[in-house]
């Protein structure tokens, strides 16, 4: 094992280097198809991903789009979930998903030896083109989600995500929670996830990723095999989800919670994917909060002052503008001081933007760090799903480095200035009572 390990990490680190090949094509039935060749060891990973995310729920209906993506595998093709599951450990196969609320896909990791490779496309095909959303079997998993949605009500962290993501997205479709409410759910039949499949999982909707050793021509072959008996296009809903709108005024949501931390969330909407400030704000949030140990956050709520193990800052862009956040937790009786620390630090970071010391050692260890990104062929895959899924280009990988180095000091001020509001910010606390904003 550990020489395959070598091997992979030389071959891939030098696919890395090069420039990764990455092959793009549309299929007659619409579906987009992103193809990497590598023959490096004797795998294939595939992804197939839809437009079907939690901001696809109707507004009576949370958790719909989650329960119908939770099902695909849970009965499919005349097999039963256990079926399915033997079928794939057989071959040593292995199948996961991911799921936001932009879109909802399946993943699939094989030997590239024609027979497991044929056993494993095969089963996923049949989750794919064939799930049987058995009403039986739909409402044991209803059961599961609940008593998961239940759990989650007694977390502070689940609970503070929650508000947040409330407070952020308000009545836009990003504010639905990704696994739903329990009085939705609960009333979720197998006609509604019929349908819900039906309208939202379309072959011109689908984005199919392959990442290893096969040819182009079988790479074509096993995107048709995939995508050809999905559900046509006559019957697919729209995928545009509309405009994240600003915040008019600042918001603060403190839920008591007994517990010996404050859980502390601080945002507001960021950017969108493919947003002209990205790298800007992608080398800026290294800086301020992003970078572990080297960001501003760190040093002055943890390493000066002791009030947190942990603060991070993020921007998470989705099809439109997703949250900008900043979180910690803190100790009961320091929140209002850990509040002020941060807010203060946000300040000064927008008001004096950042140092070329700072600048210089963000962009060195980003782009130093950069090939560890893109170190295995699932990471690979990943991203050619997300290019494709958000129509990046292709060359986007290769462009990545270049991008960051080009940042100066007064784009990040600049970006930051654009989108990020102090007066307009989310606040949310799980624990103690504060005195106000």
């Amino acid at each position: 094992m550990r020489i395959w390990t070598v091997i992979l990490g030389l071959c891939v680190s030098a696919l890395a280097h090069a420039g990764l090949p990455i092959q793009h094509w549309q299929l007659a039935n619409g579906a987009q198809v992103y193809f990497v060749e590598s023959h490096a060891l004797p795998m294939l990973d595939v992804s197939v991903d839809f437009p079907a995310g939690s901001a696809y729920d109707p507004a009576a209906k949370a958790g719909l789009a989650a329960l119908t993506h939770r099902m695909l595998d849970q009965g499919a093709g005349g097999l039963s979930d256990n079926q399915i599951a033997s079928g794939l450990a057989d071959v040593g196969a292995q199948l996961s998903g991911r799921f936001d609320a932009d879109r909802a896909g399946v993943t699939l990791r094989t030997l590239s030896h024609a027979e497991e490779r044929h056993a494993a496309l095969s089963l996923l095909t049949k989750v794919l083109d064939q799930p049987a959303f058995a009403a039986p079997v739909v409402d044991r998993e209803k059961l599961r989600v609940i008593a998961a949605l239940r759990e989650s009500e007694g977390q502070p962290a689940s609970l503070a995500a929650r508000a947040f993501q409330s407070a952020v997205f308000a009545n836009h479709p990003y504010a639905h929670r990704e696994t739903g409410e329990i009085e939705n759910v609960s009333k979720l039949t197998a006609p509604d996830l019929q349908d819900f499949y039906r309208t939202h999982y379309s072959a011109a909707g689908a984005v199919v990723a392959l990442m290893g050793d096969i040819t182009r021509q079988q790479a074509d072959t096993i995107a048709l095999q995939l995508t050809g008996a999905l559900p046509s296009a006559a019957m697919a809903a729209s995928t545009a989800i509309p405009p994240v709108p600003d915040l008019s005024a600042g918001v603060m949501r403190t839920i008591p919670f007994p517990a010996k931390q404050s859980q502390i969330l601080i945002g507001q909407p960021g950017v969108a994917r493919g947003a002209p400030d990205y790298y800007a704000l992608y080398v800026g949030n290294y800086i301020l909060g992003g970078g572990g140990f080297d960001s501003r956050l760190m040093n002055e709520v943890r390493q000066k002052r002791g009030l947190a193990y942990s603060v991070y800052s993020y921007f998470m862009p989705m099809q439109q503008a997703g949250a900008f956040q900043i979180g910690l937790q803190t100790r009961t009786d320091q929140t209002e001081q850990a509040l002020q620390v941060v807010r203060q630090t946000l300040a000064d970071f927008l008001a004096n933007g950042v140092t070329e010391d700072e600048l210089t050692q963000a962009k060195n260890n980003i782009i130093g760090g950069f090939p560890l990104r893109i170190d295995s062929n699932r990471e690979i895959l990943e991203y050619l799903a997300v290019i494709g899924f958000y129509h990046l280009p292709l060359t986007y990988l290769d462009d990545f480095p270049q991008h960051v180095a080009e940042v100066t000091a007064e784009q990040i001020k600049a970006a930051f200035a654009r989108h990020i509001h102090p007066d307009k910010m989310v606040t949310v606390v799980v624990g103690a009572a504060v005195a106000g904003k």
